[in-house]
């Protein structure tokens, strides 16, 4: 396992990227995003990079511009979109089988350019359906439901949990909230489980 750190230019600023690359052959992309307030350090996509890592996916940790920036305050949605667009165009390899994902905010991001940028799946982390005590603001709508898409929730998230549609499967973490810490290493698991199943990890 080896990794290096890379910056991407985009029209939005640079953006940071980690990648790690398995000791073996590589079977897949997985491109994570962070939450809106926090960095690539979280510790579900920690766990979710490492586990991941260890069955043979080169794993991108991908830190917006306006963290790069040191802004801890959220880009606009299309500002995010475009950053991201550049990065996974960057990074991405023809025949390698490519799968974005991230945490809350970085789910969103994932769920809402995977049809454009051609993505083989979508891993959901935290997916954040509503604010917090507004479920009329549903954001449903984002989960790319013609995509192979997995969604890992906590049951007491105050975001909600999403309904599994289409090819949208959703896994629901109990005693878990936002921040998915409850039992992190099974929710690691949980996904690469996922991930061997359209063989797309060893």
């Amino acid at each position: 396992m080896s990794s290096s750190t890379r910056t991407i230019e985009t029209p939005r600023g640079p953006a940071a990227v980690l990648v790690t690359e398995p000791s073996g052959p590589v079977r897949s992309l997985l491109v994570l995003g962070h939450g809106a307030g926090g960095g690539v350090d979280a510790p579900d996509l920690v766990a979710v990079h490492d586990a991941a890592v260890a069955a043979g996916v080169r794993v991108a940790l991908v830190t917006q511009p306006y963290r790069v920036a040191g802004r801890r305050a959220p880009a606009p949605a299309g500002h995010l979109d475009e950053a991201w667009t550049t990065v996974v165009g960057a990074l991405r390899v023809p025949e390698m089988p490519l799968i974005l994902g991230g945490r809350s905010s970085g789910a969103r991001v994932a769920c809402r350019t995977a049809p454009t940028l051609g993505a083989t799946g979508v891993l959901a982390l935290a997916f954040p359906l509503h604010p917090p005590g507004r479920p009329e603001k549903s954001r449903a709508g984002e989960l790319p439901t013609s995509i192979p898409t997995l969604v890992l929730n906590g049951d007491r998230d105050p975001f909600g949990v999403p309904t599994a549609t289409g090819s949208v499967e959703v896994l629901v973490r109990p005693g878990a909230v936002h921040d998915l810490r409850k039992d992190l290493s099974t929710t690691a698991e949980l996904a690469v489980s996922w991930l061997r199943r359209h063989a797309w990890a060893a």
